[in-house]
């Protein structure tokens, strides 16, 4: 939903445009290297409109919970928080699931 908000000024009529929905987050687990990573990266670019990405370093070591969990699976991605898919980028799932929130 977008809000329009107008301001009045002498010479001109603005126009502004705010969102109140936020992005819903996309987070993937890496590490470096990760070449399955990399060509995760470049396969999400033309969604990179629609999510807020986050990263999570597995090798770290404030991360071990996940290291633990992913080590033989990364690229792992969670959307809001939920495990959506592992290893290779799906595109159709992904669409699908980011129409679905952008509907709510």
């Amino acid at each position: 939903m977008f809000l329009l908000k107008t301001l009045s000024r002498p010479a001109a009529l603005q126009l502004r445009l705010c969102s109140t929905k936020t992005l819903p987050t996309l987070t993937l687990f890496t590490k470096d290297p990760c070449p399955l990573c990399d060509e995760a990266k470049e396969l999400l670019e033309p969604f990179k409109h629609r999510v807020s990405p986050t990263q999570v370093d597995i090798s770290l070591p404030e991360n071990q919970q996940w290291f633990v969990r992913y080590r033989w699976d990364i690229p792992v991605f969670h959307l809001n928080g939920r495990f959506v898919m592992k290893h290779r980028v799906d595109v159709v799932l992904l669409d699908k699931l980011l129409r679905e929130s952008e509907t709510l």
